[in-house]
């Protein structure tokens, strides 16, 4: 069995384990997750079963879209509500100061990863050096928040952040450095995935329904249509003949090819995997074979 199935992961409940229940349910012992999703969040986790996992490195959109509650007046060491309280603060700033705050964090930004996180440092991750009391310096990186609204909770104190940002930007972190800036401390007390890997929370499937369904494949979603963004390439039988034995491929030949980047690669209807055109060398190259395994 080869494709995606996009879950709905449900609350405090590891990637990892949304997996294994998955893998169970599908009868498919090949499989992983794309974009790990700590235990408190829920949203779009994508799972990639059989032949899907060689396609991870294409998946198309590197964009995630998350909805996020944050809490004024507490700090935690997680910058969650499942860590440790580190301070309270009276808050005395109400959604004028809030939104203006985080007005300051759209664009491009540099941004300190938490000690809470899955990164290596000398090859341990950063978590477990949290764990330890260890706390070690971190090199800021660039992400970029290409929307972020926030509006009002129903609960005091609370503000919902609906935002799009790139890969690689810690959610947690913004809310602590929106708290920072605000002078009362900030933690995140919810968090909701609504796209990641080019999937959109409308495609997916709680382990419910999943489980419940008298043919769980109907939600499969095939690694052609996951690699849609792509444009198409028709290649020849020899082509394809070469194509999939890893060979590049004369661009003269192929006139669907008239920019460099990917493309998904056919031959008649039948699609071949994944190539990408190289102008300067006038030629489709082999990336990524499909194999329904």
């Amino acid at each position: 069995m080869t494709g995606f199935i996009v879950l709905d992961k449900p609350e405090d409940i590891t990637s990892f384990l949304c997996v294994a229940k998955v893998r169970r349910i599908m009868g498919e012992r090949k499989a992983g997750h794309c974009g790990t999703l700590d235990p408190m969040a829920t949203g779009v986790l994508p799972i990639m079963l059989g032949g899907a996992t060689r396609f991870l490195e294409f998946l198309p959109d590197s964009t995630k879209r998350y909805t996020a509650v944050m809490r004024l007046g507490i700090k935690t060491d997680t910058l969650d509500i499942t860590g440790q309280v580190l301070d309270t603060c009276d808050v005395d700033v109400g959604f004028d100061e809030v939104a203006r705050a985080a007005e300051n964090y759209k664009g491009n930004i540099m941004q300190v990863p938490p000690m809470y996180s899955a990164l290596n440092k000398d090859g341990v991750k950063l978590y477990k050096l949290a764990r330890q009391g260890i706390e070690v310096e971190r090199e800021a990186r660039p992400v970029t928040i290409f929307s972020l609204e926030v509006s009002q909770s129903d609960n005091e104190n609370e503000y919902v952040l609906d935002m799009e940002c790139s890969s690689g930007t810690y959610v947690r972190t913004l809310i602590d450095d929106i708290g920072n800036d605000l002078g009362c401390g900030a933690t995140m007390v919810a968090l909701r995935r609504t796209m990641g890997a080019g999937f959109q929370i409308e495609k997916a499937v709680t382990l419910e329904e999943l489980e419940s369904a008298e043919d769980p494949t109907q939600y499969l979603i095939s690694v052609e249509e996951a690699m849609n963004a792509y444009p198409r390439a028709f290649v020849s039988d020899g082509q394809a003949h070469r194509f999939i034995n890893g060979g590049g491929l004369n661009l003269d030949r192929i006139g669907d090819c008239k920019a460099n980047g990917l493309y998904r690669v056919y031959c008649g209807d039948q699609f071949l995997g994944i190539g990408r055109a190289v102008l300067e060398k006038n030629t489709l190259e082999f990336c990524r074979v499909f194999q329904d395994r």
